[in-house]
């Protein structure tokens, strides 16, 4: 039976547990941290007041031994007989930001030991992700066969390739984060916390590894004129931009990360934040929505290499000219990705059962490689099902991308489907496919099958979840102040979206770019400034309001504010 994408938005209020909430208000910070925030933090499952400051105030040295990470030991070992032999090192990597700052982290530590390593970068339309025959065979045809290859942010599932290094006499490390698949590949290492799942390790993403790494490679020999705090710029960008859970580990490291990243002087990094508008004071958001799109964008539409040569650039000139390449890139990325968005859009439109089904799966000769998986993610947020578009070539061969909603699997649900593939894999949440165009409609059958029969509840309602129910006298000072302290938001420290109730909007406001809505709200005798991007603004309803809201601070030329970001808003129940 169709499943309906309409269905309207259901508000639900996140229950906290009443024993965390419990424990952590008998705790010395239940009595002097803010109900709000004392409620905030139980919502996070901190219970005792030890959880809570270490999630308030991640400390560097409370990282774990890096050597409680699978085959780290081996890894290490092989890369410093690497460092004593003077051997020929290959550091092969992904297109993506997580990939490029591996990279570049991974060559600046074996510069520090004294090895001068070769970077290389798959080609994503000839070479495809990760390591690929045609990738290799290139590889060593510029840069001669090393004695060893390490493969970071991908390689996992790379047994043939695995393999084929084997018979070629080239030891092989693989520093990766991706699920791992029935067989794992021959190698001297393979870093990858998913290997270990039952010893509840962080999920790091690869550049994560790579730092762990390099903790590892320095505690095994010290080196006097390598500081890894200085690198955590870096760090950040990776983790940030591959939305891996800001949690445990990762939480410090980013955000030491995003005070390195505030003052990097790193010239590279300078020269993008320029190009992006980013000054001063930095958060998440502007890596994801703003420092990251533009690393990502020269790998989704030509080369990664200019973001590699950004990263790496001592040359403030060189740094600008790579800076403002990924730029044009970005820009150019964004209208491709407008046109794909807009054809997918048409196609649901002229057959509405695509967007009714339990798994949305669009493909065109038409649309680019490297922005379908930004398309599907949107898709996949406004109709709140897994979507999956491929991109063909005029040889009938797709390949594509997926996002997934949560609750759904779509490593799973791509397991009833392999007859179909010619391969894919992934995460959960977001998967890699390829394709043959005459399995297209099959393939969309079978995933639909495939998800509904993960189906146990309304995983197919879209849903906001709410944090708390405030009124605007609850953000005085001291709870903003202290407010900060959660940060940085991200995936798994999802940003609180707290519900307003009775808001009176202090109308008509001020609309920018003919679809955000800046205006006040005010409550009682409080009154905000809020800000509402992509306002439905001939669909609103009448005043007072519900509304469901973000609390940001900005900080222009030294001087921070707040503001209120509407997420959602309802008629006043």
């Amino acid at each position: 039976m169709p499943i309906s994408s309409q269905k309207a938005v259901r508000w639900i209020l996140e229950p906290v547990d009443a024993e965390v909430l419990t424990s952590l208000r008998s705790t010395a910070l239940g009595t002097t941290l803010p109900p709000l925030l004392v409620r905030l933090l139980a919502l996070r499952g901190l219970a005792t007041e030890a959880q809570a400051k270490g999630f308030l105030q991640p400390r560097l040295a409370e990282l774990g031994d890096p050597f409680v990470l699978p085959q780290m030991r081996q890894a290490v070992d092989r890369i410093l007989q690497a460092v004593d032999r003077q051997e020929q090192v290959v550091l092969y990597g992904d297109y993506d930001v997580d990939g490029v700052t591996s990279l570049t982290l991974m060559t600046l530590v074996l510069q520090a030991y004294g090895l001068q390593p070769h970077a290389f970068l798959p080609l994503r339309m000839e070479e495809g992700y990760g390591l690929s025959h045609d990738g290799l065979v290139r590889c060593f045809e510029e840069h001669g066969k090393p004695a060893l290859l390490i493969a970071m942010d991908c390689g996992t599932v790379s047994v043939v390739e695995a393999d084929w290094l084997q018979q070629q006499g080239v030891d092989c490390i693989i520093v990766d984060h991706h699920e791992p698949a029935d067989r794992l590949p021959t190698c001297v290492a393979l870093v990858n916390p998913k290997l270990e799942v039952h010893t509840g390790l962080t999920y790091f993403c690869t550049v994560g590894l790579v730092f762990k790494l390099t903790h590892a490679l320095l505690k095994t020999r010290k080196l006097d004129n390598f500081d890894l705090k200085e690198h955590l710029d870096l760090v950040a960008m990776g983790t940030v931009a591959d939305l891996v859970p800001l949690k445990e580990e990762n939480r410090a490291l980013v955000r030491k990360g995003l005070e390195k990243l505030a003052t990097t002087r790193r010239v590279g990094l300078c020269a993008l934040k320029q190009v992006a508008g980013v000054d001063g004071f930095i958060q998440a958001h502007h890596i994801g929505y703003r420092l990251g799109p533009r690393l990502n964008a020269a790998g989704r539409l030509d080369t990664a290499q200019t973001a590699l040569d950004l990263l790496l650039s001592e040359d403030p000139q060189l740094a600008r000219e790579c800076a403002e390449l990924l730029d044009e890139h970005n820009r150019e990325r964004q209208d491709v990705e407008s046109v794909a968005q807009k054809e997918a859009q048409a196609m649901m439109a002229a057959d509405p059962s695509l967007g009714e089904s339990a798994c949305i799966v669009l493909g065109s000769r038409t649309w680019h490689q490297g922005v379908v998986g930004i398309v599907a993610s949107r898709l996949m947020r406004d109709h709140h099902r897994p979507t999956l578009l491929l991109a063909f070539g005029q040889d009938g061969h797709g390949k594509g991308s997926g996002r997934s909603v949560t609750g759904i699997s779509l490593v799973a649900a791509l397991d009833q489907c392999r007859h179909l593939l010619i391969k894919g894999g992934g995460h959960p949440m977001a998967v890699g496919v390829s394709l043959k165009e005459e399995n297209l409609a099959d393939f969309r059958t079978a995933m639909s099958a495939a998800v509904e029969s993960q189906i146990t509840a309304d995983e197919l309602t879209p849903r906001l979840h709410l944090s708390a129910e405030i009124s605007l006298a609850d953000l005085t000072p001291r709870f903003l102040e202290q407010y900060t302290l959660l940060e940085p938001f991200g995936m798994g420290n999802h940003e609180p979206i707290f519900l307003c109730r009775g808001m009176e909007p202090i109308l008509p406001g001020q609309v920018l770019k003919e679809k955000h809505w800046k205006l006040t709200l005010r409550q009682g005798g409080q009154s905000r400034p809020a800000m509402w991007f992509n306002a439905p603004l001939n669909d609103v309803p009448p005043p007072p309001w519900d509304v469901a809201l973000k609390v940001q601070r900005q900080v222009w030329r030294g001087q921070e504010s707040w503001q209120l970001m509407i997420s959602e808003v309802r008629e006043a129940e």
